[in-house]
């Protein structure tokens, strides 16, 4: 019996784009024998007519799922969305925008058949933006640091994931889902294969300097505590600071009395404490209002409409 493999895509301002990853992953998947297919395409509020272009791609195909949300949640709200429509063995997920190539899924599937629970797509050289490419890496960083991902790991839009990392991670039910924190919390069987990454060839980025912000702080705040112990470092490193100086001053003054008391070294040192105290503060502040929203069942996301020909066939 064929490995059904469900395909997860969140769409933003891709109506002149998903077409064709569609009609790719229709090509990839026919050189593929012993797979079958579904589609999963999740429209994350677009302002374009994207949910339109996905409409008329569902007409009159079983294997295409088309999700549009109420508004925009952001990517891996999306594709949370996708993973509890998605009913393969297997979840591959992709971009809208065609650079990540899906006629290379066959790597990640042949990857997956020598043991892995997740692989990730490792790009040679990534064609995004400047931006964009510096966004990657602050947030390599960040998975690194905060949530313990092993610095040899490449992580990417671009996986595939067996069916029970999938169900692993659709339990998570708050409202600031991050899927590689889900991914590293579920299994620790992850590798990388190797595929091109393409121009981008319509259309811009949606990633905005906010959006990738909102995505940091879900990361380090949903799946780490350790913002809040590096605050407690800062803390005492400060406060032992601010004694010994006061120590410094004291002794100081008691071996040259016609010293001068410094006012704006006084008022550098307040100005500098206060800030930091006002920083740890603010970490503390949005872990707290994070569990506040969650414990008020914010949702992850809202389904404005589905279609899904799949139903004629249960």
């Amino acid at each position: 019996m064929k490995q059904l493999v469900s395909f997860v895509i969140p769409c933003y301002r891709s109506a002149q784009t998903i077409g064709r990853v569609v009609k790719e992953i229709d090509a990839a998947m026919k050189k593929l024998s012993g797979y079958a297919y579904e589609i999963v395409l999740v429209n994350d509020a677009s302002p374009d007519d994207t949910f339109d272009v996905i409409r008329r791609l569902c007409e009159g195909r079983k294997d295409i799922c088309g999700v549009n949300l109420a508004r925009n949640f952001g990517q891996h709200a999306a594709l949370m969305a996708g993973f509890r429509q998605a009913r393969g063995d297997v979840v591959v997920c992709l971009d809208d925008d065609g650079q990540t190539p899906a006629d290379e899924a066959g790597k990640l599937l042949a990857k997956l058949e020598e043991g892995y629970d997740v692989v990730y797509a490792k790009y040679t050289h990534k064609r995004h933006s400047f931006f964009r490419n510096f966004g990657s890496r602050v947030n390599e960083l960040m998975t690194r640091i905060m949530l313990g991902k092993p610095k040899e790991l490449y992580v990417s839009s671009y996986f595939a994931m067996r069916r029970f990392v999938a169900q692993e991670l659709i339990r998570y039910e708050n409202p600031y889902p991050y899927v590689i924190g889900l991914v590293l919390r579920a299994t620790k069987k992850i590798a990388n294969v190797e595929v091109t990454h393409r121009e981008r060839e319509i259309g811009t980025s949606g990633y905005t300097i906010g959006k990738l912000l909102g995505l940091w702080f879900n990361g380090f705040t949903a799946f780490s505590v350790k913002p809040l112990r590096i605050a407690t470092v800062i803390g005492v490193v400060s406060a032992c600071a601010g004694f010994l100086y006061g120590i410094y001053t004291v002794v100081k003054k008691f071996l040259n009395p016609a010293v001068p008391v410094g006012f704006s070294a006084l008022m550098a040192s307040i100005v500098f404490f206060c800030g930091l105290i006002l920083l740890m503060l603010g970490i503390i502040g949005e872990y707290i209002g994070r569990i506040y929203i969650s414990m008020n069942n914010s949702p992850q996301y809202v389904i404005r409409e589905c279609v899904d020909e799949r139903d004629a066939e249960r």
